[in-house]
């Protein structure tokens, strides 16, 4: 069987710890042998990007706004506990945040669903997307340790113009104080990111903030939103899709109790928190894709959970683990689905959805790893090794591709 040709190099970065070790395993055993790919590989080990400064980590972005599209594998985004056991120069910010902030694009995530892996949320039917705008805000702040008495102001100083000041607080004593922002151009394309999302999946969409409490800050994201979903207002008709606006503590209330299908946008934090809770509720981080989309048509593709830290300490013993791999795998097949697609290579979005299936069926027929064991309904007499599932995956793939 000859190789699957892919002209256009993907972007490749590698990541830490578990997911790493798994990383590999799924080059060697499910793209390789099939695909003849150019990857552009940069290296996000946290000792790699403390080496470099975090410069890998910017080229890395660079690389994808180059090339268009790029898969990412798990990072540590080092606290000081990991300061100390890597022997750091500093706490690094995260990595996706530094790839997020350069390529002002939106993270959606979708649950990954088998037959077998109900949901712990009983209401839920259909696979929630979760679209969550990944510039500024939290992830972007200025933080100030106040050490006594004094007076913390915001302050703009336009390029011509008067100086504007507004009192943050009169502090009486020592305290804490943090700064963030966003930008009406980042705001829209985040808005139009998931408008056309929701066109395209034809599924409904939801926006959340807290405008009654923050009557500027997120009353700008709803107000950009709503002019978006005006504009968008035939193509959502023609779609089938309906706009809903909620405050965000009532959108948690009425998505616990919804059946799916829906898209529910939210600002960068509530994204992180709430994609994580859709997980859970749909069974696990390790099920969930993950896509970074820029307004620009780029594409980074990642697996949505953690570096999986007690199992490489585990797999550095010796020992074998059983860690779940799917959403590395997805992370890999999203990629190669979307770079085929942009270079016309009908056969690579073919071999992407080969892969996928391999995996469906692999979980459904009861072979999987513990944690996802532990959710299945039958449960299955006995769980595989991480290389045992991508094993078994990669002999349902040898089967598929003849």
């Amino acid at each position: 069987m000859s190789l699957i040709r892919i002209p256009t190099p993907l972007v490749e970065i590698d990541g830490d710890e578990m997911t790493r070790v798994i990383w590999s395993m799924v080059k060697e055993k499910l793209i390789f042998p099939y695909l003849d790919l150019t990857l552009e590989a940069y290296d996000l080990h946290v000792e790699n990007r403390d080496r470099t400064d975090d410069q890998v980590t910017v080229d890395a972005a660079m690389a994808i706004k180059k090339y268009g599209v790029g898969v990412k594998c798990a990072t540590i985004t080092p606290d000081a506990d990991r300061v100390d056991e890597y022997n750091l120069k500093q706490a690094w910010k995260s990595p996706n945040g530094t790839i997020r902030s350069i390529l002002d694009g939106t993270v959606f995530r979708a649950p990954i669903v088998c037959k077998n892996i109900p949901p712990w949320v009983r209401a839920w039917k259909k696979p929630i997307t979760l679209g969550r705008h990944a510039f500024g805000d939290l992830y972007k702040n200025t933080e100030f340790r106040i050490p006594g008495p004094g007076k913390m102001e915001l302050v703009y100083t336009p390029d011509n113009g008067k100086e504007e000041r507004k009192l943050i607080h009169q502090f009486d004593g020592p305290g804490v104080s943090m700064g963030q922002f966003n930008l009406d151009k980042s705001i829209r394309g985040f808005a139009k990111a998931c408008v056309r999302m929701a066109i395209d999946r034809k599924i409904d969409l939801w926006f959340a903030v807290k405008d009654t409490i923050s009557k500027t800050y997120h009353a700008r994201f709803k107000e950009v939103f709503q002019e978006e979903v005006d504009l968008a207002h035939a193509d959502l008709d023609a779609a089938g899709v309906t706009y809903r606006y909620l405050l965000i503590d009532d959108a948690v209330a009425q998505i616990i109790k919804h059946e799916g299908g829906v898209l529910w946008a939210c600002t960068n934090y509530d994204g992180d928190v709430f994609s994580d809770m859709v997980a859970a509720g749909f069974g696990s981080l390790g099920m969930m894709t993950s896509v970074l989309v820029s307004p620009d048509g780029k594409y980074e593709y990642e697996a949505a959970h953690g570096t999986v830290r007690r199992h490489f300490y585990e797999h550095l013993k010796g020992n074998a683990t059983s860690t779940n791999s799917v959403a590395t795998i997805f992370a890999w097949t999203g990629a190669i689905r979307k770079r085929a697609e942009l270079d016309g290579v009908s056969e690579g979005m073919a071999f992407a959805d080969k892969v996928d299936e391999a995996v469906i069926e692999c979980i459904e027929n009861g072979e999987m790893t513990k944690d996802l064991r532990l959710l299945a309904t039958p449960k299955p007499e006995s769980h595989l090794t991480t290389e045992e599932f991508l094993d078994a995956v990669a002999r349902r793939l040898a089967t598929k591709m003849g």
